[in-house]
């Protein structure tokens, strides 16, 4: 299994402007610049998106560990939280905080932290990630 993205950047680092696109068409020239990755102006970056990847990642890990538990959850809901932090080496991609609350009908808060835990360390993009990640995880009744 095979997935595509490709970015074109046309400029200088500070005034230049790219766009990523991917072959789903989930994004189809969606335009980022220096702003919107160093300067909080509206827009995406890539930084926003691996963290969207890592929370939709994980969501769908935890729902493979319940359901190995043989416990099916309602809804999963995270956010995770990307530090890009200026180190001496330049900037890198330092934390991941994972916040996630679900419910899960039948399951108890050690499983559910069991799940969670096994799912943070196994989820592909967690995998691929040189940060340090941390979570909260939280079951809802």
């Amino acid at each position: 299994m095979q997935r595509k993205a490709s970015a074109v950047w046309k400029g200088g680092l500070k005034e230049g402007k790219g766009t990523v696109s991917a072959t789903s068409g989930v994004l189809s020239n969606t335009p980022y610049s220096f702003t919107t990755r160093f300067e909080n102006t509206p827009g995406t970056n890539p930084e926003e998106l691996i963290a969207a990847a890592h929370a939709a990642c994980f969501s769908m890990a935890l729902s493979a560990q319940l359901g190995g538990a043989n416990l099916t959850p309602e809804s999963i809901s995270t956010t995770a939280t990307l530090s890009l932090d200026k180190l001496e080496a330049g900037w890198a991609i330092t934390t991941i905080q994972l916040d996630v609350a679900a419910k899960v009908p039948g399951a108890d808060d050690a499983a559910f932290q069991k799940a969670a835990e096994n799912a943070k360390s196994g989820c592909p993009v967690s995998k691929v990630l040189n940060a340090k990640i941390t979570m909260t995880a939280k079951l809802e009744k």
